[in-house]
């Protein structure tokens, strides 16, 4: 299974995922054909909001663009808003998934929005691990930066917990029984 951003909502790449077998949940631009088509869920979605609670409502289509695609594909968009209306949040994936394989909420909340945790944990690296600073030349020279950084992370980690979190006891004045 592939799960990654609209940035690889492509023609190519999802013809290949299917020409060999794997499944895909890729998250999908917005664009007015898609939103005139499901003005009603964000309607829907705002009738069903309460006071301090979102409500989110999905549809799920077949779609085809009207040069890219090659071929029709399931669409989910997730339509949320809150209580007052103001701030919707509409959001949209293309999936390799059928409707009888997968139901369109858990799809999105459980496998398209794992991709956020993902990301989380590699900004961490970037951030931590100055992973940003991949400069080399080779693939195999950055790698090898990277696991000598992420060795030099663990040790800290590991000699900070042991240093702040125990108790000092050189030089403790507290007599022995």
């Amino acid at each position: 299974m592939l799960r990654a951003d609209s940035g690889f909502a492509r023609k190519a790449l999802m013809s290949r995922c299917e020409g060999h077998g794997v499944d895909y949940v890729f998250g999908l631009a917005r664009n007015e054909r898609l939103a005139r088509r499901l003005a009603g869920a964000l309607e829907e979605a705002q009738a069903k909001a309460t006071r301090g609670r979102p409500a989110r409502v999905f549809r799920d289509f077949d779609h085809r663009t009207h040069q890219s695609w090659s071929r029709v594909r399931r669409v989910i968009r997730k339509a949320e808003t809150e209580y007052l209306g103001d701030k919707a949040n509409p959001r949209y994936i293309v999936t390799s998934f059928a409707r009888t394989e997968r139901d369109a909420r858990r799809l999105y909340e459980r496998f398209y929005c794992a991709r956020g945790e993902m990301e989380n944990r590699i900004k961490d690296a970037q951030l931590e691990l100055f992973a940003d600073r991949t400069s080399s030349h080779t693939f195999r020279a950055n790698q090898l930066r990277l696991w000598l950084a992420s060795f030099a992370y663990v040790l800290v980690e590991a000699l900070r917990r042991l240093i702040f979190c125990q108790p000092f006891v050189l030089g403790s004045t507290q007599k022995r029984n």
